[in-house]
């Protein structure tokens, strides 16, 4: 099952087909849907969750806990939808396509996808925009 939740005001645009494309994702990926819970912050709120359980003083747009079980996926991701919007600014995108970014962005990770060196974020990019094209 995958929810949505909102610690800020955020109007998400038909949540049932974003939940579809997230889990045709998923298998597409060749792993099974668990319990996925995004939840959509402010800047202060995911702020506070990386210093508490990452020990980092910055700011991000995503951070996922992944608790995968087998070939089930298991997890929490936090989004900020403050950093979404100043990075669809920077990188001189519409909002909803950075927003589809970050969304596919936490699943690639919890199917397995790093972006540590530059190949990983290489392949990390090239799977989020093969995902937002199909959306």
């Amino acid at each position: 099952m995958i929810n949505f939740s909102f610690e800020t005001t955020l109007d998400l645009e038909d949540e049932k087909r974003l939940k579809e494309w997230i889990a045709e994702a998923v298998a597409t990926e060749e792993f099974l849907v668990g319990e996925i819970n995004y939840v959509f912050c402010s800047d202060e709120y995911l702020h506070k969750i990386n210093l508490q359980y990452l020990n980092h003083d910055t700011y991000t747009d995503i951070i996922s806990f992944d608790y995968r079980v087998g070939n089930q996926l298991h997890g929490d991701i936090f989004i900020s939808i403050d950093r979404v919007r100043e990075n669809a600014l920077k990188f001189e995108v519409d909002f909803k396509s950075e927003l589809l970014r970050v969304l596919i962005h936490g699943i690639l990770h919890f199917c397995g996808y790093k972006d540590k060196l530059e190949n990983e974020v290489d392949a990390m990019r090239s799977k989020e925009d093969y995902y937002i094209a199909r959306y």
